[in-house]
């Protein structure tokens, strides 16, 4: 183990784990990661049993919300032992929503060694099946007590892990989308391109919404002229319009830079597909759709990696992709992905973290 201090828990709670009915985020392993940010410096952090962490009324992010997070997962492979897909972007991209919203950066090294002896302390909580992962989340927060709009001066940074399905009942069946035209999640020079809780509260809304009409999930649309696609609620979103990919700029700063995204892009361009991150009107969607352009839709995102859009609902107007079916390049996508993730593919991109158990 690394040089983290480590208090094994008492009793395991894995006998209570109904591995046929993981869901989404329903079960925590035994143990957690935390550090301590105090003093301008984070501590070496230690492992210990999940459970309460003590917390103050006045504590600040309860108040003024100054909490990022992370979502990653690991993988049984079929070649034995775990892997952890891209853990060095998760990191980088944690210290980046950091610092939009003035959280100190915290060693990226440090970070993937705690992930790493996390796993291997609660190894028996990664799911064997096809289609299951043990999902890693960090989070941090501002734990200083006080009442006054600045920033905290002590930090605490967890690390948890849940044995997981599918992140949507659907599963690979595609999704209903409804396109936000009344609400708006994030503006240039906002948090859009920070992974915040502030980011994902400002959603809740529109979300509860969407799936009262019976929708899974909200489209967002640009802040300012409600007419450019954003993103979805927990994916970025990609078209397949005639022979172009296509996907929003991450230049907007509206938008999360997601790990699943770039690694779409990246096996589509190794593929020689031609690709776009360009911007996209809504009106340009439902345009390719009545000349019979628009191919496919689908979301990609670390908790349910391929997410078909079967279709679109926007102001009293529903179109169908492809049939109300997943498509090609979608199904391809998400064979190749979770090949490289579970170890059945080669992985060329060097994109695994093994751990050997």
């Amino acid at each position: 183990m690394a040089n983290f201090k480590f208090t094994k828990a008492d009793n395991t709670r894995i006998n209570d784990v109904d591995w046929s009915n993981l869901g989404f985020g329903v079960y925590f392993s035994d143990h957690m990661y935390v550090a301590e940010y105090k003093n301008e410096s984070w501590n070496d952090g230690e492992i210990v049993p999940y459970g309460p962490l003590p917390m103050e009324p006045g504590m600040c992010t309860l108040h003024y919300g100054q909490s990022i997070f992370e979502g990653l997962k690991a993988f049984s492979s079929i070649r034995g032992g775990v892997n952890i897909f891209r853990p060095d972007m998760n990191a980088k991209r944690l210290n980046h929503s950091g610092s939009r919203v003035c959280i100190p950066p915290f060693d990226i090294k440090t970070l993937i060694e705690a992930m790493i002896e996390l796993v291997k302390v609660d190894i028996d909580w990664v799911p064997q099946q096809r289609g299951t992962s043990l999902y890693i989340r960090p989070v941090v927060f501002g734990s200083s007590s006080f009442l006054g709009v600045h920033v905290s001066s002590d930090y605490t940074l967890v690390i948890m892990t849940s044995p997981v399905a599918s992140y949507y009942p659907e599963g690979l069946n595609p999704l209903k989308i409804m396109v936000a035209s009344e609400y708006v999640r994030a503006v240039r020079g906002g948090l859009g391109s920070a992974k915040t809780a502030a980011n994902y509260a400002a959603s809740l809304l529109a979300g509860k919404e969407a799936k009262e009409k019976g929708f899974s999930q909200v489209l967002w649309l640009d802040a300012v002229t409600r007419s450019f696609v954003d993103e979805v609620g927990a994916m970025n979103i990609m078209f397949v319009i005639d022979d172009e990919l296509i996907t929003p700029p991450l230049e907007q700063g509206t938008i999360l830079a997601g790990v699943t995204r770039d690694s779409v892009l990246a096996i589509a361009r190794g593929w020689g597909l031609n690709v776009s991150e360009r911007p996209v009107e809504i009106d340009e969607l439902f345009t390719a759709n009545e000349k019979g352009t628009l191919n496919e839709v689908f979301g990609t995102g670390t908790a349910a990696v391929i997410s078909p859009v079967g279709e679109l609902s926007y102001k009293g107007r529903t179109i169908v992709i492809n049939g109300g079916k997943i498509g090609s390049i979608a199904q391809k996508m998400y064979d190749t992905i979770t090949g490289i993730q579970y170890g059945e593919l080669e992985d060329t991109y060097g994109w695994n973290l093994h751990i050997d158990v």
